[in-house]
């Protein structure tokens, strides 16, 4: 595929300044072919992507990056900014091992102010820069562009709220699409598109400032009464209400417009929001239609769409069935997510159960707080969260749940390296920071079957309880649905028995753990619970072997090796050897899951490997 005339030429935002509004047009064309012909190859976030096109070309064209500062929210729709800031021939390796990486990152490109993964960080990174400039004395413009569904959360509100006081001298752009991944939720989105209705409003307050510009004093009444006016034609725009010149919303598809209109609000001092209404997935027809599930893909035929694959059942599968077969047993409970329904393998049940489903967007601290509520009635709440996701509700985690003891359930997805969105995503820390928390119960499944068993036992417990697992798929093995028994909690197992070297191994690398023993004749045991740790199986390890080896897909520091260690203090075991493995004390990049895990030494042959370091083998 070939890409003529104009995006071949552009390598920087400099190359922008001498093309006309036609080029620039043009441009736009090209740059949503190439988004599409790449991403196809890749991976990646595409709709948003493509949704995003003109209002990048814009900001780049209007705007003398990167001295002035482009602050992309989450950093889905960065892919159009990645190509025209000097990495349009990398777009090939986006996501990929020592590629691209899928979000804005500091150390790839100056052009890339702020890193980011998580939602709703712009406007707060956005003011701090220019409160930074402001100190050494620069005038550089800052931008933060966010999507309407991180306006879900109280970050961006908390952001707004101080720009607003400060008065500072800054843009913030909303990037409407009516959704985040799943569609949005929430007042603030209703309001959003009550403001849609009341696009007119703009265009009679701009009429009657200019016909009363030339009676100061009529326009000064002219002000007042429009405050209190202002109701009948549309709801008071709670962005003005915060100290922001509220401007839209406009034709975020419109390239003229928005030129136009940057360039208007560049030179304007104080807090300046720009409302901009975009399409997910302009431009393509399959995103279009199916902007949800054109959101993340995976490698496809552009003229085909995306075909549905074979595979083994996934962790996020197995949860989906689980929620739906409780659902039929069970009336007295709920399920809570933060934005993450598809994610969290959710969709059946959320059409099956509506009245049992609550997607409160993107506001993970809101999700667990709102969750503590609901147990408190004396009904069960689970709460389908990312590990990456979960570190946002932490004071929750501990002050509103874990101190009042109450009984919810926290299935926490994708735990561990996930691979492609890289160090923003990784579930790494989730066993460190929940197992020093009081009341706190932790199981790490190794299989499909022991993630339903676990997820089942979690339910009936009446405590704080978390079962944490990784994403993609499983080893195969069946589910036992309908012999669901309690587990006891606490309680690991002996997998194989050998001698010498003692496996303990935590939730995915049970079976890298066995596939080593199997070469060394070693015991492995499934250790199952992080907390509490069977510490009779550890004390009787320890008895029978000369080795105590900790395997877990979580950081080193705090993790269930660190427990493991800890419980051999405690019953006087001094003397043993005990060696950890887990996640380095170090961000893990983006990159295959299989090749990410091999490169720390989480595999058969990284186990084999540390051993053989030590002089054990």
């Amino acid at each position: 595929m070939t890409y003529t005339n104009i995006l071949e030429n552009i390598n920087y935002p400099h190359d922008l300044k001498n093309l006309n509004r036609t080029e620039l047009k043009q441009l736009a064309d090209e740059l949503r072919e190439y988004i599409l012909h790449n991403v196809s190859k890749t991976g990646g976030h595409l709709a948003s992507n493509l949704g995003s096109v003109e209002l990048t070309v814009a900001l780049h064209y209007v705007y003398d990056t990167p001295n002035d500062k482009l602050v992309w929210d989450v950093g889905h729709q960065s892919y159009p900014h990645k190509i025209l800031t000097g990495r349009r021939n990398k777009m090939d390796t986006l996501r990929q091992t020592n590629g691209l990486a899928g979000f804005p990152k500091r150390d790839e490109s100056e052009y890339d102010t702020f890193g980011v993964g998580h939602s709703s960080t712009s406007i707060s990174a956005a003011l701090g820069m220019v409160v930074g400039n402001r100190q050494r004395g620069k005038q550089d413009k800052v931008v933060a562009i966010i999507g309407d569904g991180s306006m879900t959360a109280g970050l961006a509100f908390e952001g707004l709220n101080n720009a607003g006081w400060l008065n500072t001298d800054m843009l913030v752009i909303l990037n409407d699409n009516e959704m985040s991944i799943s569609e949005n939720v929430g007042a603030v989105s209703t309001y959003l598109s009550k403001i849609l209705a009341g696009r007119f409003y703009n265009k009679v307050k701009d009429t009657a400032n200019k016909a009363l510009s030339v009676v100061p004093s009529m326009q000064k009444l002219a002000h007042k009464v429009e405050e209190h006016m202002k109701g009948m034609i549309m709801p008071s725009t709670m962005f003005e209400e915060l100290g922001f010149n509220y401007i839209g919303p406009i034709d975020g598809h419109d390239l003229d417009q928005l030129i136009d209109t940057l360039n208007e609000l560049k030179n304007l001092t104080g807090p300046q929001f720009l409302h901009i209404v975009t399409k997910k997935g302009q431009g393509y027809k399959l995103a279009e239609n199916d902007p949800i599930g054109y959101h993340g893909v995976s490698t496809f035929n552009p003229n085909e769409g995306m075909q549905a694959k074979a595979s083994a059942m996934t962790y996020t599968q197995v949860f989906g069935k689980f929620l739906c077969d409780i659902a039929k047993m069970d009336n007295e409970f709920l399920a809570i997510t933060p934005a993450m329904r598809e994610g969290s393998g959710m969709v059946e049940f959320a059409k099956e159960y509506p009245e049992k489903f609550f997607d409160v967007g993107i506001a993970e601290q809101h999700a667990i707080t709102f969750a503590a509520g609901v147990a408190t009635q004396g009904i069960k709440p689970i709460v389908a969260i990312y590990s990456t996701f979960l570190q946002r509700g932490y004071d929750q985690l501990i002050h509103d749940v874990a101190l009042q003891n109450l009984s919810v359930l926290f299935a926490i997805d994708r735990a561990g390296i996930v691979g492609a969105d890289g160090p923003t995503h990784n579930g790494a820390f989730d066993i460190s920071f929940l197992r020093c928390i009081p009341n706190m119960i932790i199981m790490t499944p190794s299989d499909e079957n022991e993630c339903y068993q676990m997820l089942y036992t979690g339910f009936r417990l009446n405590a704080p309880v978390a079962v944490r697992y990784p994403r993609g798929s499983g080893i195969g093995k069946e589910l036992e649905t309908f012999n669901s028994q309690l587990m006891d909690v606490g309680k690991g197992r002996v997998l194989r028995s050998g001698k010498k070297i003692a496996f303990l191994a935590f939730g995915s690398m049970v079976y890298p753990a066995l596939e080593a023993a199997n070469e060394i004749d070693a015991t492995v045991c499934d250790m199952r619970f992080v907390k509490p740790l069977d510490r009779n199986l550890i004390s009787e390890m320890v008895a029978g072997h000369d080795y105590i080896v900790t395997v877990e897909e979580n950081a080193i520091m705090a993790g269930a090796g660190s427990a493991c260690v800890e419980a051999m203090l405690e019953m006087g075991i001094y003397k043993k050897q005990v060696i950890t493995i887990g996640i380095p004390d170090q961000f893990i990049e983006h990159g295959d899951p299989k090749a990410m895990l091999g490169s720390i030494g989480l595999n058969k042959n990284g186990i084999l490997d540390r051993l053989k370091q030590l002089q054990i083998l």
